[in-house]
């Protein structure tokens, strides 16, 4: 039985430069307000909130949960960096605070090209999965992200064929954002169903056909396939919305609230009420 809960990716408020950076009371006030079961911030926007009990306190008093954390570094080497390393176990220790399942997941800083591909992409598997690997090793779910701007080194259908194939499956799932899998030119429907084996994650945003981000549930991407799938296939996760339309940079609050109607009043239309996650 599907198990589908629903989430807040913070990104809305990165849009806005450095006016929200450690404000992270203000962005679960907001979730909450929008209906979300969860948060999820990065850690570029955490500030004070990575001391763990205040993190906790803020959602606790909102009745929201730390669905999951956005690890974002660079990983351009054959390894993690010290600085990548102990950025990651900080980031485990935070998560390993906290009394209840939260994921980690790994979203690479995008480049500004994507001269010498092949060794960047080797450089980042061999990074993410020994990063997931010592994440398993204490308990900790992961799952990576890829992304879809310019120097992207995963955004095409050629690249997710190198990548998917190759990610440690005992550690680390995949966390397909269905907005950039269609900005590289992808149908996300095709995409999940033929990897859905690996999917333990997932993120909306949505995209016009010309290629400009939509608010969520305004633009062409399929949503509702995408959700009967996993009802289906028994998704047991998070489906996180991460709202990285034009109206974000100025009104981040309203873009969240927005999304939190279309869930109310269309996307629980689609899943069967028992399949609907509640917590006490």
């Amino acid at each position: 039985m599907a198990n589908i809960r629903f989430t807040c990716e913070t990104y809305a408020w990165i849009m806005c430069g450095d006016t929200f950076i450690g404000k992270i009371d203000h962005m679960a006030d907001t979730a909450s307000q929008a209906g979300f079961q969860g948060l999820e911030p990065m850690n570029l926007q955490l500030g004070p909130f990575w001391d763990h009990a205040k993190l906790k306190d803020a959602l606790d008093a909102r009745n929201i949960r730390l669905s999951s954390v956005a690890l974002v570094c660079d990983w351009l080497g054959d390894g993690e960096s010290s600085a990548e390393r102990a950025e990651a176990d900080k980031m485990m220790d935070l998560i390993q605070s906290f009394p209840y399942d939260v994921l980690l997941m790994p979203v690479q800083m995008p480049q500004k090209n994507r001269d010498n591909l092949d060794l960047r992409q080797k450089n980042f598997i061999t990074c993410v999965n020994g990063l997931a690997r010592r994440a398993a090793n204490r308990g900790i779910v992961s799952s990576y992200h890829p992304n879809s701007p310019d120097g992207s080194i995963f955004r095409t259908r050629e690249d997710y064929d190198k990548l998917l194939p190759r990610l440690d499956r005992d550690a680390l799932g995949w966390t397909p954002d269905v907005g950039h899998i269609a900005k590289g030119g992808m149908d996300p429907v095709v995409l999940i169903r033929e990897y859905r084996s690996l999917v333990n994650h997932i993120h909306f945003k949505d995209m016009f056909a010309d290629g400009t981000w939509a608010q969520t549930g305004e633009g062409d991407i399929d949503f509702k396939s995408v959700i009967d799938d996993l009802v289906k296939t028994d998704f047991a996760g998070w489906v996180v919305f991460e709202d990285e339309c034009d109206d974000a940079i100025g009104d981040p609050d309203g873009v969240t609230l927005k999304d939190g109607i279309y869930i109310r009043d269309t996307v629980k239309s689609w899943i069967p009420a028992e399949a609907l996650a509640s917590f006490s």
